[in-house]
């Protein structure tokens, strides 16, 4: 891909909304390699479906031929941006900070390149903060920017209209990402920052620095919020709750949240939140929009996306537990596969050879109201034809037994439509 290319190719994706000097930044692209920096502040543990947006920008530069930077926020998370919020963040201490940090440099290792060499590299404001006198700050940094430019941001005009209003503390967050521009601009040669539309204003914070101090141009690129459907953001505290890490959005729970995307939006995501090539994407939405109740292009964006976040080794397991969940032959069911459903639904755990002499049905559904509240009402839905064992519909009076176990350990059941449980027999 030219470097003209790519910037076509990310306006075709929608990922250009803001741009400072686009002609300036198309021939500095065209002159060879650049170095660019998306920033996470690590406000949570994990990182989510609007970071992965970041991130596959940066992925998408790399893929170019230029150097991505990705940014952990140990310091400017210390304090809060006050985007698209209309009341202060909580402050973190420095030991929930230092573990976050941890957590989001694994996620985004697993979806940029970075070997600290001539590819990617990951750093962390905290470097080059923590040891800043206060005074040397207000004195090198503070001079060049006039509070008259600070009160005109929109994020800080939305805050002062609040009956929160904002704090010293947040007020200072876009001095401190200015700051973190100009040092990566002078230690590690960035030249161009990109993040969210919301970031706008303090993105634009960090090229006037870099002007006033040194005299050298600088370039940041910003794309359109993410928002659901309604129109709400999506992210950490408002909008939906996707998270990058698998303990607190399993690979099944993040490909069935792409697999739920409405048909408005699934070009769009298609675009955005896979590395598939534009003309690719066009032909999978066309073919979705001759047949939309099939949901192929759904499917191949949760393919595509949980690939990129979990590998595809999660994505194919996700895929067929899915699958599984929505009336596919479990006895076609790996153990690791049978392994993930059990991550997803209720659990009923029995020793080894409690199903030797056969258990009644209607017992195993009730128990510790596994998945029915008692006998009778487990006994009344296997009578209306309502319970199915290893996807074959159970008979009145029907019993668990070894010969039922899949893999010498598992049994699927299913009550009604969509209530699925799996008994698993102890230490197998």
């Amino acid at each position: 891909m030219t470097d003209a290319g790519l910037l076509d190719d990310l306006r075709a994706r929608g990922l250009v909304q803001d741009c400072t000097d686009p002609d300036g930044l198309a021939a500095r692209l065209a002159e060879g390699p650049i170095s660019l920096y998306y920033g996470c502040d690590p406000t949570a543990d994990s990182l989510h479906v609007g970071n992965l947006l970041g991130l596959l920008v940066l992925r998408r530069f790399q893929q170019a031929g230029h150097r991505p930077v990705a940014l952990a926020g140990g310091a400017t998370g210390m304090v809060g941006d006050p985007s698209g919020r209309s009341e202060e963040r909580n402050l973190l201490d420095a030991a929930t900070l230092e573990a976050n940090v941890a957590a989001i440099e694994a996620q985004i290792a697993r979806i940029v390149e970075l070997d600290g060499a001539d590819g990617g590299e990951l750093v962390d404001n905290r470097d080059w903060t923590a040891e800043v006198r206060l005074l040397d700050f207000l004195r090198d940094i503070g001079k060049h920017v006039t509070v008259n430019v600070m009160l005109g941001r929109e994020s800080v005009k939305q805050r002062l209209a609040s009956e929160h209003g904002i704090s010293y503390t947040e007020f200072s967050y876009m001095l401190l990402q200015a700051h973190d521009f100009l040092r990566l601009e002078e230690e590690h040669g960035v030249q161009l920052q990109i993040g969210g539309s919301d970031q706008w204003g303090n993105m634009l914070g960090g090229v006037d620095l870099i002007r006033r101090v040194h005299g050298r141009p600088a370039w940041v690129l910003a794309w359109p919020l993410l928002t659901a459907p309604d129109g709400t953001k999506l992210g950490k505290t408002t909008g939906a709750r996707i998270w990058l890490d698998p303990a607190k959005t399993s690979p099944y729970q993040f490909f069935q949240h792409w697999m739920h995307t409405d048909d408005r939006q699934v070009r769009q995501f298609l675009l955005q939140f896979t590395l598939l090539p534009v003309a690719e994407v066009e032909e999978i939405v066309t073919a979705h929009e001759a047949e939309p109740g099939r949901r192929r292009a759904q499917r191949r964006l949760a393919e595509e996306a949980t690939a990129i976040v979990h590998g595809t080794d999660d994505a194919h397991t996700a895929a067929r537990v899915s699958e599984l969940l929505f009336g596919a032959d479990p006895t076609e069911a790996t153990p690791a596969q049978l392994d993930a459903v059990g991550r997803e639904v209720p659990v009923h755990e029995v020793e080894p050879g409690t199903l030797g002499e056969g258990v009644d049905l209607a017992q195993v559904l009730a128990a510790e109201a596994f998945l029915a509240a008692s006998r009778g009402e487990a006994r009344r839905a296997i009578e209306q034809g309502g319970v199915y064992v290893n996807g074959v519909r159970a008979d009145a009076g029907r019993a668990l037994g070894a010969d039922d176990l899949l893999h010498d350990r598992y049994v699927v059941l299913r009550k009604g439509k969509r209530a699925y449980g799996l008994v698993v027999v102890a230490g197998r």
